[in-house]
């Protein structure tokens, strides 16, 4: 739009020295039918003064479509303004006249073959810009013409209409082979032709991301180092951006790109510098901190990111967002360059905030002194919000620095000397936390804050000075009295104070019994009966009880000692840092957030991780890699999906049986695969064996002042109610009958010609190898699961269905209770037993777990019929994800017919169920292939060789009694193998085909 708006302010080329201004400035009545007469004019002139009006008219939002066909008209023109202009026109109305659109194809078409490289590019621009479904059929050919045009400015404006066409008709892109003409043009020899070729297949990946359209490889990426040099800005920012979409094979690529990206460190345009910046850090993960060049680079980030700090305020802003980030993930980056972090006076509050953040996150033994002076500097400030922020950060300072506590501790008291009332309340608040981290060590200030007590009017700072009266009760003489001044006003406080206020008196009477029996009934008696907040109440009934049972159980509950309050306790979460730091450079690293939490519907968003670190043991595989066996490489679409999942676990029947017989034996809290993981019998757990009655979690009067003693165990759920698909006990399935038995019909047939002289060739069928099971693949990942990471995959073992996971945990608190429960299916898949995590999951820890399933779930049939949706259960919460297991681990051992019966049977099956499916690129012999087939329970009848083709002819079947038959052709010295299958449930013959692909290409 700059380029069109650019003409409007040249002045008029013939000698005019009246500005284009004039055009904004005529409000005459009937001006459609004079421009109308003008637009016809046989005067040039005439007609490009009108066209200017009109568009003009447009400009301030006049309707000016009634001049559609005489505009169009103008196109046949060879003066390039004007041709401009009309183009201008068009785009802002082709939509709303499709009809009239259509009237300027003809033009496109001759345009793009005009001499003029400008005028070709322009018409190129323009077939982007319309979008109208009904003419881009028409546009497919003058693209395809500037795709390969001689022009380097022409074949870069056509790649970015690829991309805009295909956001308008992708069926008709993809058809018309234009995505292939794309990736030829990465290797194009002008580098502003690669860049937008690059940024045309990234938009469109990103909307389509498992087309795997940028097939990034060390030969690409070459070409777009070679190119990042000569581009401009913005086709660097797109090449550099796409560059951190790939994984090195090793930590020797990793450099190598390293070395090559990090001139961009000192480029002018600081989108260009964040754009490096990012994948510096992604690439640096990969090299070992041993490495001589890993403290180069190290040193040559610093630079560049201090020089973001003297752009204006808006820029510094966003530099300072992403400094945050890259100093979580590595301060030894900018650990000598706290000065620059230091906040001047003019700084807008935005840019002090977040500077004061970055400092407490840099803040060290080394400079600690520096940063103490500066924050006690900006404490005096007038900007309230601000003074707060410094005064929360010498807190965090002491927290951190073990060392400058007392220094940081003489500094907030000197700060409360000053009795300014917002300074003490925030001085108060940190030295809580102070208190918290170095238990009896600073607690002589205690009188010089019981001195405020008066002036505190924040609930957060009356609510820490409570907790310090509650928690040093013993070392103030007077605290029944600061606390009972409190209580008169309990009604008017805020909650977080009233939680606070009974909390300290409890402690209170604890500590000195004798003398504050009164007080701790009359703060139990508001509580309880005179509150309608149920946490305040919840909480009352609970000390109430506590107290009237078993006083010196109350006493190792509220009095227990409590852990240190850690240093960093707003750091970014892992796995969200990790995201952020590939997403360097965008809204996500300003937000803080990952693109799917504001993306709106995020469609396309991907969600990125940084790649395993050298040594580290995770295996790093660039993100085109393709697994086989018909598992799907794309992450699991998260469940659940417009009720799907959701609906069908939370209608299962949860009811107690209404059948006889012993119960279930107890078992550990571990054990919790034998509840539904969606509430209901999660309740049951605090009920007895005999009488499982859900206790409420809030009552408005206590029952009695004792809690009854209660031993937990599972519910007693019948295996029929559940549908056998709950991670029970093995009695589980018991309720259920054995799958139906294989009814192969019309075996009696008779047997003749044809096939009947391949039995007498036997076979060749050598001892069969193992079974295949595909690598594990990440079913939730971290971002959905709130810190819990599953990859996993299916095998089969000795005739057992096994479902084996690894769980990782990437949060910051344990993970236990873990339970595990799965969705209808296509083939009844579900656990045969509970899901075995027998010691809870720390943080960074990971551990692997082997499920056994069985076939006797309830069965639904599934699009696509081997997807499985799941919910897994833990402390934290319930996660859905879906995962697609390869249909050779329902290959049953027994799964051999009889020759005869092959035959028969063969014959049967209607030919319109035969599929037949090529397999390519398998270098196997066919006795090689039959037995890795074996392996899986394809078991080869028999073989024949007619002119040099092996025809092997197999059965396997499946868990529910499925047959399948198939012929695999084989011939010597080609790498094309072609299968043939036959099956009464013809659904299942593509999942068959996949499982052959992978297994007999792995």
């Amino acid at each position: 739009m700059q380029e069109w708006a650019s003409q409007l302010c040249e002045n008029r080329q013939f000698g005019s020295k009246m500005t284009d201004s004039k055009y904004f400035t005529t409000t005459k009545k009937g001006e459609i039918f004079e421009l109308k007469a003008e637009l016809n004019s046989d005067k040039k002139e005439k007609k490009k003064e009108a066209v200017k009006k009109v568009i003009a008219s447009m400009t301030v939002g006049k309707d000016v479509s009634a001049l559609f066909p005489d505009v169009v008209n103008c196109m046949q023109t060879d003066n390039l303004e004007l041709k401009k202009l009309v183009y201008l026109y068009l785009m802002n109305y082709a939509k709303s006249q499709p009809d009239m659109a259509i009237m300027a194809v003809n033009t496109f078409v001759k345009d793009c073959e005009d001499p003029n490289p400008l005028i070709r590019a322009l018409a190129v621009r323009t077939m982007g810009c319309i979008r109208v479904d009904k003419i881009t059929e028409y546009l497919c050919e003058p693209l395809r013409k500037c795709l390969k045009d001689e022009d380097p400015y022409v074949r870069k404006t056509a790649a970015v209409c690829v991309a805009k066409l295909h956001d308008i008709n992708a069926q008709l892109v993809e058809d018309q082979g234009f995505l292939d003409t794309l990736k030829d043009l990465i290797s194009d020899s002008n580098p502003m032709v690669v860049a937008n070729a690059v940024a045309a297949l990234s938009e469109i990946a990103e909307s389509h991301p498992n087309s795997n359209l940028l097939d990034l490889n060390p030969q690409t990426i070459n070409k777009l180092l070679t190119a990042l040099n000569e581009c401009t800005e913005w086709g660097q920012i797109f090449i550099l951006d796409c560059l951190a979409n790939y994984t090195p094979r090793d930590d020797r690529e990793s450099q190598s790109i390293c070395e090559r990206v990090t001139p961009r460190l000192s480029h002018a345009n600081s989108a260009v510098v964040l754009s490096a910046v990012k994948v510096l850090m992604k690439f640096m993960e990969m090299l070992p901190k041993d490495l001589d060049y890993y403290g180069t680079l190290l040193k040559k980030l610093a630079p560049p990111l201090v020089t973001l700090l003297s752009a204006e305020p808006e820029l510094q802003y966003v530099a300072l967002r992403n400094i945050n980030l890259i100093v979580q993930r590595r301060p030894e980056i900018l650990k000598h360059e706290m000065k620059v972090f230091f906040v001047k006076y003019n700084d807008p509050i935005y840019v002090k905030l977040e500077k004061l953040d970055i400092m407490i996150r840099l803040a060290s033994q080394a400079n600690i002194a520096q940063v103490l002076a500066e924050l006690k500097e900006y404490a005096t400030e007038v900007d309230v919000d601000f003074v707060r922020k410094a005064v929360r950060a010498i807190g965090r300072c002491a927290i951190k620095v073990e060392q400058s506590a007392e220094r940081c501790v003489s500094t907030l008291l000197d700060l409360i000397q000053t009795k300014v009332n917002y300074v003490v309340q925030e001085a108060i608040v940190v030295i809580k936390d102070i208190f918290r981290k170095y238990p009896n060590k600073y607690e002589s200030v205690i009188a010089t804050l019981c001195e405020n007590l008066d002036s505190l009017d924040e609930p957060e700072a009356r609510a820490a000075m409570i907790w310090i009266v509650g928690e040093y009760a013993e070392r103030i003489d007077n605290a029944d009295e600061l606390l009972e001044s409190f209580l008169e006003g309990f009604h008017d406080e805020s909650t977080q104070v009233q939680l606070q206020l009974l909390t300290a008196i409890v402690k209170l009477f604890l500590k000195k019994p004798t003398e504050t029996q009164e007080l701790v009934q009359q703060v139990l008696s508001l509580a309880t009966q005179d509150s309608d907040n149920p946490d305040l109440r919840d909480r009352g009934y609970i000390y109430w009880r506590l107290l009237s049972t078993d006083p010196v159980a109350a006493k190792e509950v509220v009095l227990a000692e409590k852990p240190l309050i850690s240093e960093e306790t707003d750091l970014i979460e892992p796995t969200l840092l990790e995201e952020l730091i590939c997403h360097i450079g965008t809204l996500a690293s300003v937000y803080h957030k990952p693109p799917s939490a504001f993306v709106e519907g995020s469609r396309g968003v991907q969600h990125k991780r940084l790649p395993g670190s050298a040594g580290s043991g995770e295996s790093v595989e660039s993100p085109d890699t393709v697994s086989a066996a018909g598992v799907s490489d794309a992450p699991p679409a998260v469940i659940p999906s417009q009720g799907d999942l959701l609906g069908d676990l939370l209608n299962l029947d949860l009811t107690p049986p209404a059948t006889t017989g012993p119960p279930p034996p107890a078992t550990s809290g571990m054990q919790l695969g034998a509840m539904d993981l969606l509430g209901g019998g999660l309740d049951s757990l605090m009920g007895d064996e005999s009488e499982p009655p859900p206790i409420p979690l809030r009552t408005d009067t206590p029952q009695s002042p004792q809690i009854p003693h209660q031993s937990p165990s599972p519910p007693d759920y019948s295996p029929t109610e559940l549908g056998g698909d709950l991670g029970g006990s093995s009695a589980m399935g018991a309720g259920f009958g054995a799958p139906p038995a294989a009814t192969a019909a019309s075996f009696t047939a008779p047997v003749s010609g044809g096939l009947d002289d391949l039995f007498d060739l036997g076979g060749g069928v050598g001892m069969p190898m193992g079974a295949y099971s595909p690598p594990k693949t990440v079913w939730l990942p971290a971002m959905k699961g709130k810190g819990l990471e599953i990859s996993g995959t299916f095998s089969r073992r000795a005739g057992v269905i096994q479902m084996e996971m690894t769980l990782t945990n990437k949060a910051m608190s344990v993970m236990t209770d873990f339970a595990i429960q799965f969705n209808r299916n296509s083939f009844g898949l579900a656990p045969a037993g509970p899901l075995q995590v027998l010691t809870p999951l720390s943080p960074n820890q990971s551990i692997d777990v082997t499920l056994p399933l069985n076939t006797v779930g309830p069965v639904m049939k599934m699009d696509p019929l081997n997807n499985l949706q799941v919910a897994v259960k833990n402390n934290i919460d319930v996660f859905y994800f879906s995962c697609q297991y390869p249909i050779s681990i329902l290959f049953v051992e027994d799964g051999k017919m009889e020759r005869q019966v092959f035959l028969a049977t063969w014959k049967d099956i209607p030919n319109d169920n035969e599929a037949q499916f090529q397999i390519k690129d398998c270098h196997l012999s066919s006795d090689a292939a039959s037995n890795k087939l074996q392996g899986s329970n394809i078991f080869t009848i028999a073989k024949r060789t007619v002119d040099g083709q092996d025809m092997l002819y197999q059965s396997t079947k499946l868990s529910n009694g499925i047959w399948v038959l198939a012929e695999l052709r084989v011939q010597t010295g080609n790498p094309n193998f072609t299968v043939c299958l036959k099956c009464r449930a013809p659904e299942v013959s593509q999942c068959v085909f996949q499982s052959y692909e992978a297994v007999l290409k792995n």
